[in-house]
């Protein structure tokens, strides 16, 4: 996989990750069927979160370009804010601006995104405007990996853009996410595992900044 096509999975792919396991905190079976009441209830919870920070593995292929990658990495957010680990690259949002550093080059991109790139990086407003951008679905019940019930949830965005669907499936007892499969219009596949979520972990402000003083020697390219 190109250092390009990375930034972009994990752009796209890791956000509705966090999305999806922050739809699911404090999910009962008693509304497993109503897939809208667990979204309002997210909204909420993560209105009221002081501060995420979240582990994850993510497993992506694409038949069509012939690879398939594996890493892990660490999402820290506070709002509309956002700090990305990955063993290779690093992502900063302040809530207006994006710094994205790579490792292999040692270069730092600046970037403002746009709206509807933000759709799919800031749970905050996916989360608010689901009813609008998204259809949720209840699909029936399955066994996860772990030979434990769980329930299958699709989400379908209402208009044409990278991400084409998600597919969960949920464990009953726990309430959280088994497996995840992110597919893009790109044909592009990716599944994802959550480790572990913590809550009221409250970064401060210049946690979600990139500090040149810690990169010596990088490269700057500016493309706002």
């Amino acid at each position: 996989m190109s250092t390009e096509q990375k930034v972009k999975v994990v752009r796209a792919v890791v956000w509705m990750v966090i999305v999806v396991q922050i739809l699911f905190l404090g999910y009962t079976a008693a509304n497993a069927q109503n897939p809208a009441d667990i979204l309002d209830k997210a909204a909420r919870t993560y209105e009221s979160a002081n501060g995420m920070q979240a582990n994850f593995t993510l497993h992506t292929r694409s038949p069509q370009q012939g690879y398939a990658e594996s890493f892990d990495g660490t999402i820290d957010m506070k709002g509309d804010k956002f700090t990305l680990k990955t063993p290779d690259m690093q992502v900063w949002y302040d809530g207006k601006t994006m710094w994205t550093y790579v490792d292999r080059t040692e270069e730092v991109n600046i970037t403002t995104p746009t709206g509807e790139e933000l759709q799919f990086t800031n749970p905050a407003i996916l989360l608010g405007s689901y009813r609008s951008g998204f259809t949720p679905v209840y699909k029936g019940e399955s066994t996860s990996a772990n030979s434990k019930a769980a329930y299958d949830i699709e989400l379908i965005p209402r208009k044409k853009g990278d991400v084409q669907k998600v597919e969960l499936q949920v464990e009953k007892i726990s309430g959280l996410p088994s497996k995840i499969t992110v597919s893009m219009k790109n044909e592009v596949s990716s599944t994802i595992h959550i480790g572990q979520l913590k809550t009221n972990v409250s970064q401060p402000d210049s946690y979600f900044v990139f500090n040149k003083a810690d990169f010596p020697g990088v490269e700057i390219v500016d493309l706002r």
